[in-house]
């Protein structure tokens, strides 16, 4: 009997064991952004033991206090605490929460628990809503920059965050538990702070990109090789992203500055106004970067072609030398009957000595010339 070999039933049986994992996570974690223990428990087949991370950041009459949970908050927007309620991540229940307690639209839940490609500002009425993104990636690699969506929903007495590991929120939250009064001067000062740290966080970015681009633009004049075209498009690709993002969020923090929504009072506008002005430097500078890229590109391009014409000159000036001394050996290698200086004593030395003296004599004209 012949050894059994594995047909296409077989092989579509294998794909599907390997991509179970994979469609398991997707839809566990389709429209919500969720902690990244939950993903690898999802991957690893096991249930996750943890939960959601929600913290209540509370002032009232008796200050300043956390609570871990949304289980007090609809007596504490009774009694007119005011509140700062922080999500890492998302679930079913977050959805319920922000329907049934915070009363939110359902296309705005939507828009929470679901990644927006760009930044937008959104008056509903009774609350704001906003959409920023910050930044996720190491701050020494420029190449790998990445976005993480912050959504911001602001009232005058509460605001409420979603957000996957946001470094501008975790600031905010550690300065917070050293001075509270951001949330005691109201939830607008809050967004104010978390938005703040999140341009802060563009600068080191900026910086990255700047240095990236000293050492491309020394490479492309000192050695132009392939890896540097290859780090030119994936810097260009980096600051396409940075650039769609800081344009939309410009727009955002723009319209958050001016004074149109009745959420941010008027005496947080000038703050506002200062985060606005601090990312419209972060936007300018990255079409500076992206221009000063296209020239590096340019710069290549032509470097490249100088060099390459550097070759075919060289190669030319060699072949030019030599055509007269590859007439000179192909008449006398016809090798007729009747040819004297065949027969001469003189003829073979006599023979080199022209043609030595014709590529002098070339090779000095060609100096005169300045072509070598």
């Amino acid at each position: 009997m012949l050894p059994h070999r594995p047909g296409a039933a077989d092989r579509r049986q294998r794909q599907r064991r390997r991509e179970r994992p994979k469609n398991l996570l997707r839809r566990h974690t389709s429209g919500y952004c969720i902690p990244r223990a939950a993903k690898l428990a999802l991957l690893a087949g096991s249930a996750y033991a943890g939960s959601v991370g929600v913290v209540v950041h509370v002032f009232d009459a008796a200050g300043y206090s956390t609570r871990d949970g949304v289980g007090e908050v609809p007596a504490l927007l009774a009694a007119g605490a005011k509140l700062w309620i922080d999500a890492d991540g998302a679930d079913g229940a977050i959805a319920d929460f922000l329907r049934d307690v915070l009363k939110l639209h359902p296309l705005a839940v939507e828009d929470i628990l679901q990644d927006r490609p760009s930044p937008k500002v959104e008056d509903y009425g009774d609350y704001l809503y906003v959409v920023a993104h910050g930044l996720t990636r190491g701050r020494d690699d420029p190449e790998a920059l990445d976005t993480v969506e912050l959504d911001l929903v602001l009232t005058a007495q509460w605001i409420f965050t979603h957000h996957c590991g946001s470094l501008a929120v975790d600031a905010v939250r550690v300065e917070l538990a050293r001075n509270p009064r951001p949330l005691e001067r109201g939830p607008a000062f809050v967004a104010h702070a978390i938005l703040d740290h999140l341009v802060d966080y563009y600068l080191p970015v900026v910086d990255a990109f700047d240095e990236a681009l000293d050492q491309v633009e020394s490479q492309v004049v000192n050695d132009p090789t392939r890896a540097v075209l290859q780090r030119i498009f994936r810097l260009k690709r980096a600051l396409q992203r940075l650039r769609r993002v800081a344009l939309h969020q410009r727009e955002v923090l723009h319209r958050l500055s001016r004074g149109e929504f009745d959420a941010i009072p008027e005496k947080a506008l000038p703050f506002y106004r200062d985060v606005y002005d601090h990312f419209v430097r972060v936007a300018d500078l990255a079409d500076g970067y992206r221009d000063a890229l296209s020239g590096a590109l340019e710069a290549y391009l032509s470097t490249v072609s100088n060099r390459m014409n550097e070759v075919m000159k060289a190669l030319t000036l060699i072949a030019t030398v030599f055509l007269p001394l590859t007439f000179i050996v192909g008449v006398y290698g016809m090798n007729f009957d009747h040819m004297p200086e065949l027969h001469s004593r003189w003829g073979y030395p006599a023979t080199w000595i022209v043609m030595i003296i014709v590529a002098a004599a070339m090779i000095i004209w060609f100096r005169r010339r300045r072509w070598l």
